[in-house]
């Protein structure tokens, strides 16, 4: 891990500071050059989502997946001079939900089933994020190098990260090349299923509080041989590669090639498994688990995706794009999107869009109950299944290059709303309203 931060201290801290002090010891009658960003710019994001389904990876791929998630954050791009710009991003989501709930399917007055939400502690939780960028343009604006520092937290969750990036345009700008570096230590607080809690090491087993308050039907000899995780970290190190080319006037291209690494706790402790060869054990209508999600502890990602961008005219323009993905647990999956930008007016541009979706299940997924006590790993996860997913969106944007509207000393310069409709064929279907506002310091 230190090695990996001294590497990433070489490659964009020192360029930033050899490139100041080159700034620095240049003649004071320079001839004048363009700030990257003329006035602090601050924009208010904001976005409402619900989904549901009948797959819920919390009660072992049945039951609900009802979630419903209210997400703000705020970005604050502040100039420190001609070149350096510092941007503060900070957000905050809270969400509800009866998949989650049913972490403790038995906190309800009613009777506890995978389909029926609880209310305990489980069925919501809140997610903070905080991240500061610092970004440096070289006097001709060829070379961009940035840092940036993240810190996110909930409940059970807690992550840092530290990244950085390098911008080359040449060509005359035609043509850019970059790199992008990003390290995320993350630690995990284990939530498991409250039932499989009095299995684990030290444990009362049946003799719980809980099996003493309701009566196990089915199998009455419920015993999982559950153990905890004994790491509960996880790390992220990712590295980026891009390039893009103005071919003419109306047409510009970009392609993406990514890698991720990940090792660590990769499962999710609160995801149940339940296994074919063994008997099936209940507390009123809910299937006690027979273990929780087991995963491998390292995971390797590659991405390669490409745009097109072409200009028709000055009332439509055609976005398109496309990703392949494959990983070492078996999925691999093809992403494909066109927009359409139509601009109706100088102020008013709307945004229809289209986007497939169609990917692989990974090596250790199987549905309820096919997985057998004798396998190492198991997921029944529908995240990692096989299926395919369609995403309808339509945005409108509404630019006020005067920014005649006024807060303060903020005049409005953007407005942007954007509905979204995704669905998947193993009935997961969900709706996002998202809206974003930008205000520019007069």
């Amino acid at each position: 891990m230190k090695n990996i931060l001294t590497i990433l201290l070489v490659l964009f801290v020192l360029p930033i500071c050899n490139a100041q002090t080159q700034v620095q010891a240049q003649d004071s009658t320079s001839t004048y050059k363009k700030r990257v960003l003329e006035t602090t710019e601050i924009d208010f994001l904001s976005s409402y989502y619900t989904q549901d389904g009948d797959n819920a990876a919390v009660s072992g791929g049945i039951g609900t997946e009802e979630l419903t998630d209210v997400t703000a954050a705020f970005i604050v791009s502040i100039p420190l001079n001609d070149d350096d710009v510092l941007t503060i991003d900070a957000g905050i989501s809270a969400y509800t939900s009866a998949s989650s709930s049913n972490v403790g399917p038995f906190d309800s007055s009613e009777r506890a089933n995978p389909f029926n939400a609880s209310t305990g502690a489980s069925q919501g939780d809140v997610w903070a994020n905080l991240t500061g960028s610092y970004t440096h343009s070289s006097d001709d604006r060829n070379d961009i190098w940035s840092a940036k520092l993240s810190v996110s937290s909930e409940y059970d969750y807690f992550s840092i990260g530290v990244g950085g990036s390098y911008t080359k345009l040449f060509n005359e700008k035609n043509t850019e090349v970059s790199i992008n570096g990003n390290v995320f230590v993350d630690t995990w607080n284990a939530l498991y299923p409250t039932e499989l809690r009095p299995f684990s090491e030290g444990g009362d087993g049946l003799n719980n509080f809980l099996f003493n308050q309701y009566t196990i039907t089915g199998n009455p000899n419920y015993n999982p041989d559950f153990k905890t995780f004994d790491n509960e970290e996880r790390n992220t190190y990712a590295i980026g590669f891009g390039f893009s080319q103005i071919m003419s006037k109306k047409l510009q291209g970009s392609l993406a090639l990514d890698f991720v690494m990940q090792d660590g706790l990769l499962s999710t402790p609160f995801q149940r498994v339940y296994f074919k060869d063994v008997a099936d054990s209940f507390i009123e209508e809910f299937q006690l688990a027979d273990d929780i999600e087991r995963l491998p502890d390292s995971r390797f990602k590659v991405a390669l995706g490409g745009r097109l961008h072409y200009y028709i005219n000055e009332t439509f323009v055609i976005r398109t794009f496309y990703r392949y993905y494959f990983d070492d647990w078996g999925i691999t999956s093809h992403t494909a999107s066109i927009e359409v930008p139509i601009k109706l007016s100088d102020k008013f541009t709307i945004y229809p869009s289209y986007r497939f979706y169609n990917q692989s299940a990974a090596d250790y997924f199987a549905v309820y109950e096919e997985h057998l006590s004798t396998d190492e790993f198991y997921t029944s996860d529908y995240d990692l299944s096989e299926y395919s997913a369609n995403q309808f969106s339509l945005g409108a944007t509404y630019t006020d290059i005067f920014t005649k509207f006024h807060i303060w000393k903020f005049g409005l310069k953007s407005i942007d709303v954007k509905y979204t409709q995704y669905d998947r064929d193993n009935t997961l279907s969900a709706n996002i309203i998202s809206a974003g506002f930008k205000f520019v310091m007069d």
